[in-house]
């Protein structure tokens, strides 16, 4: 009877890990340094900072945490923009209303797919009041 309990424990322990590794691997990370000569027009090379970006293609989640170094004024604004290095393109994925230095939102299953096909395509950038185009970017 003490073997079959400790059989038992071990099998749901198993399964527990089984079901968090999956949820784990939906979930893809990208480590991205911003930049603000990456920016076009570029913006002073003393703007600069990360973002650590978490998107899940089976759920639509899109999550950030923004670390700036430096900044030439307040940022009011982080998109997700499709557009290849060099290329200004539109935003596809805000992240927030205004600036949050971190948070979550959702966007579509397809587009966070997507994104996660062709990462060197969309970039993530940093807007505030002197460089409304962007202060700092930084491709996935």
């Amino acid at each position: 009877m003490r073997r079959a309990g400790i059989g038992l424990v071990v099998s749901l322990l198993a399964l527990v890990g089984v079901v968090m590794a999956s949820a784990a691997t939906s979930a893809t990370k990208f480590e991205i340094a911003l930049k603000g000569p990456n920016e076009s027009p570029a913006a002073p090379a003393s703007n600069k900072g990360t973002v650590e970006l978490t998107l899940n293609a089976k759920t639509g989640r899109v999550c950030w945490e923004f670390k700036l170094g430096q900044i030439d004024g307040k940022p009011n604004q982080a998109h997700i923009h499709k557009g290849k290095r060099g290329v200004s393109g539109n935003i596809v994925v805000p992240l927030g209303a205004g600036y949050k230095r971190q948070g979550c939102t959702t966007a579509s299953k397809a587009l966070v797919r997507s994104i996660l096909k062709g990462p060197a395509g969309f970039y993530v950038n940093v807007h505030n009041a002197k460089h409304p185009l962007g202060a700092m970017r930084g491709q996935l």
